[in-house]
């Protein structure tokens, strides 16, 4: 299987956690591949009509010719090929708890990409200063419920999310997580010493031009 990635995606980050915690990452030819909204990338439109690795991340190409795009149907299809215990709980409060706290990082991915875009990336004439202060208070809040809610428990795919989220929040520099907030700041640096997390670091820095 051949996973189109960017170094530099917490979704691709994500699924190639998952890989290696199921097992699996042995079986993924990884293929880094640099795109975004303004870096046209043809490889990636031919497996992916959207035409993105960064958002949503990664596409898989499977033999036979089917692609999966989106970081959680391939976190799901992954999560089928293993014969571990289930990184997505079928039923139950587990299941509950581990898509919501995926949903949380998800979110949180989002809006440091919104805050990234409005202090760096666009033109300084045309950023706007009140669409960054809602995308920070975005992250606070999201920040405060995780800490509220650090997860606990087997590990699962919300909290394989978070700690992508997390990591590069702080490989961006966006707004801190860590001040006050001691059980969340435990939780991640614990998670970082795994494995799956120390072989996948972030590297690399966005093109928006070839």
């Amino acid at each position: 299987m051949q996973l189109l990635y960017q170094t530099h995606s917490p979704y691709a980050r994500k699924v190639l956690v998952m890989a290696h915690e199921t097992g699996l990452a042995g079986l993924l030819h990884v293929i880094h591949q640099e795109t975004s909204p303004t870096l046209r990338n043809d490889l990636v439109f031919a497996a992916n009509t959207l035409g993105k690795v960064p958002v949503p991340v990664p596409v898989l190409m499977l033999e036979g010719g089917l692609t999966l795009f989106d970081s959680s149907v391939i976190c799901e299809f992954l999560d089928g090929l293993h014969e571990g215990p289930l990184l997505i709980p079928v039923k139950g409060p587990e299941r509950w708890r581990a898509l919501r706290l995926h949903a949380l990082a998800q979110g949180m991915i989002d809006a440091g990409i919104a805050l990234r875009w409005e202090t760096e990336r666009r033109p300084a004439e045309v950023r706007w200063s009140p669409m960054a202060d809602g995308q920070t208070e975005k992250l606070i809040a999201a920040y405060d419920f995780a800490e509220r809610e650090a997860p606990t428990g087997p590990l699962d795919l919300g909290q394989i999310a978070l700690a992508a989220a997390l990591d590069w929040l702080e490989f961006r520099a966006l707004p801190d997580f860590r001040a006050g907030r001691p059980r969340l700041t435990a939780r991640f640096e614990a998670f970082t010493r795994r494995p799956s997390m120390t072989a996948t670091t972030y590297r690399g820095q966005t093109r928006d031009a070839a």
